[in-house]
């Protein structure tokens, strides 16, 4: 097994947790389905994780930081958007957008949904604004469709940045594979919630629910790891180069959100993803070690990088409304109420990219 994953003693934490994230996701759904509140109550809960898992799964296969070889973690990659909706994205763009931010040190985003909202008529853009107030991720919810819109549109472009996949400038063939491809999955997919609500209607309003807590937990996530410039861009070239965008620069706007930090094991409910600078640092190295590699290299002493979700929850609530328009993510001080300040990104989960 251990010529399968890329690390050795990868198989067993590996093969547990993408068990738990598809068998515990068919187990949520039917829970959903089931009568009483505490069942509902249960699945909702376990889809939420299990859509949470796929996400940082997700996440992990666009590194190849489970098997070892490419395809493997591909394979993986697209399985889990099935789970959680990503798969109307163009994977191989999600891929390689989300290692252009590593690369460019930048957040690398497909779509600039501010000025979208900007442009919108001032009812939407209220409308989104009292949606984001009242914990509704109205912006990710936009960004989602707008993967689903873009390849109807004139502008679209391929993973590489050309008008086709092989980057010859033939972009008709292309869009309209993009566009049969987006068309077929999305009636599998209604139809699979057609055949939900034709068992139990119930569920799927759950199941909805839980869909909502599964972007609220991953937006949170997102907002606090990083204090980059944005990049808009639909192509997948790499961004100028700049001389500030160094080693120093990546460490100085990285952030390792911790659930927490005597606690460690509690990070597994977000599969450690919050360990974001020992991720920056060897990008490729697994979920499971992380926790080891944050220890090698900062020790048991708390790191100016680390800012725990406890404290950062204050900001989130108070500018849930306020870093949607917002011109940046705020900054971090060096002491004292460290988060105050720190407003927070929106919009640049890795899962939404074309």
């Amino acid at each position: 097994m251990n010529r399968v994953f890329r690390r050795d003693g990868g198989a067993l934490p590996n093969l547990l947790v993408i068990a738990y994230t598809g068998l515990g996701w068919l187990l949520g759904i039917w829970l959903m389905t089931r009568p009483g509140y505490a069942c509902n109550a249960l699945g909702v809960l376990l889809t939420a994780h299990t859509l949470i898992y796929s996400a940082y799964l997700i996440h992990d296969c666009t590194h190849h930081a489970i098997f070892r070889g490419a395809a493997a973690n591909d394979r993986l990659g697209r399985a889990m958007s099935w789970i959680n909706g990503a798969c109307l994205a163009n994977y191989a763009g999600l891929k390689k957008k989300h290692l252009r931010h590593h690369a460019d040190r930048l957040d690398v985003v497909t779509f600039d949904y501010r000025a979208v909202l900007l442009a919108a008529p001032a009812w939407a853009r209220r409308l989104a604004l009292l949606l984001e107030w009242a914990y509704i991720p109205a912006v990710e919810l936009v960004m989602r469709g707008l993967v689903i819109a873009a390849p109807f549109s004139s502008e679209t472009r391929d993973a590489n940045g050309s008008g086709d996949a092989n980057g010859s400038g033939n972009a008709n063939g292309s869009r309209t594979a993009v566009r049969v491809r987006i068309v077929v999955f999305a009636l599998l997919r209604l139809a699979g919630f057609t055949a939900l609500a034709l068992v139990s209607f119930k569920a799927v309003l759950l199941y909805a629910l839980a869909y909502l807590l599964f972007l609220n937990v991953l937006r949170f996530m997102d907002a606090f790891q990083h204090t980059y410039e944005v990049h808009v861009t639909r192509s997948l070239a790499a961004a100028p180069p700049d001389a500030r965008r160094d080693l120093a620069y990546e460490y100085a706007n990285t952030y390792s959100n911790l659930l927490a930090e005597r606690h460690g094991w509690l990070n597994l409910l977000v599969l450690n993803f919050p360990y974001h600078n020992a991720h920056h640092v060897r990008p490729g190295e697994p979920w499971y070690r992380l926790p080891d590699l944050h220890r090698e290299l900062y020790g048991d002493q708390r790191d100016g990088q680390v800012i725990t979700c406890a404290e950062l929850w204050g900001s989130f609530h108070r500018n849930r409304v306020a870093r949607v328009l917002a011109a940046d993510y705020g900054s971090v001080t060096a002491s004292g109420d460290r988060a105050a300040g720190f407003l927070g990104a929106v919009g640049v989960s890795f899962l939404t990219a074309v």
